[in-house]
């Protein structure tokens, strides 16, 4: 019957250890995503600025 009980222990034991493997591994993702959208925040300015820059209507003059 002691058993049966550690068993179940074990159980208990293993998910929790689950469940705080996956709750790290989720904040280490969201960690390393933060740092990538900071890291490209300036370079999608950049590319923001320049489409600005190109969108601009060009009137040619017609030989009609």
């Amino acid at each position: 019957m002691s058993e049966n009980v550690e068993q179940k222990q074990e159980k208990d034991h293993f998910v929790l250890y689950l469940s705080l493997i996956v709750v790290a591994l989720v904040g280490v993702i969201l960690a390393v995503k933060s740092a990538e959208s900071e890291k490209f925040a300036p370079i999608r300015a950049e590319i923001g600025e320049e489409m600005a820059q190109m969108n601009i209507r060009v009137i040619a003059e017609r030989g009609d």
